[in-house]
């Protein structure tokens, strides 16, 4: 079966664009107790595609012909952290504050209450 650079591309497109959505790698967006939380990720990716053709005959390797192709793709995802909410207040709490996704999920309320309260106080101090 022979395909081209556009069939290709579009299968891989259609491909990434159902796997690599924040829900797939991290989760849905939940809610911790007055805190909601949506998951971030970082992504890259990148393509390359090739193809060469030959005739002829070329000296003790045979009768000529050829062709070929190739295709190459490759991505990165990795989980940033997560955009929190509690009443009008928003924030982002980067994963990478301490020893990855699992340390991060149990931190996540403390981490929200101590930066709430020192920003609330911050404020009540200015006023």
């Amino acid at each position: 079966m022979k395909e081209s650079f556009d069939e290709v591309l579009g299968k891989v497109t259609d491909f990434l664009k159902n796997e690599t959505k924040t829900e797939t790698v991290i989760g849905q967006p939940f809610e911790l107790g007055e805190f909601k939380c949506v998951p971030v990720i970082r992504m890259g990716m990148g393509f390359g595609y090739g193809g060469g053709e030959g005739e002829g005959e070329a000296p003790n390797k045979g009768h000529g012909k050829g062709g070929g192709s190739g295709t190459g793709a490759g991505m990165g995802v990795e989980p940033m952290g997560f955009l929190v909410t509690r009443g009008d207040q928003i924030s982002f709490i980067p994963t990478r504050m301490s020893k990855g996704l699992s340390a991060a999920f149990e931190k996540v309320p403390d981490l929200l209450e101590k930066y709430l309260s020192e920003r609330e106080r911050k404020t009540v101090e200015a006023n």
